[in-house]
């Protein structure tokens, strides 16, 4: 049987190539409204992070998500994804 190709995505914290589920992926939308997508579905410019706190360090230092949207992230967007992340880091040492 032929195996699928499995779809890679850069996190723009640490620069490396990921599969896809093991991000989470941010999104702006056409009103230019930023929010953390996780169904990885929703229409509109995404970009992707590492479910890990380091990443989205290194991704708030570097200006990883500005440069993905070409344009100023909102520090609400940083704050909800960083207890997003906190949900998640949480359920999976639970």
């Amino acid at each position: 049987m032929k195996q699928r190709k499995l779809p890679l995505r850069k996190c723009t914290g640490c620069q490396e190539m990921k599969a896809k589920k093991e991000l989470i992926r941010i999104v702006k939308n056409e009103e230019g409204e930023f929010f953390v997508d996780e169904t990885g579905k929703k229409s509109g410019r995404g970009a992707y992070i590492c479910k890990s706190t380091e990443c989205f360090e290194k991704a708030h230092k570097s200006k990883g998500l500005e440069r993905s949207f070409k344009s100023a992230v909102p520090k609400e967007i940083y704050e909800k994804l960083k207890t997003e992340l906190e949900k998640h880091i949480g359920n999976a040492n639970g």
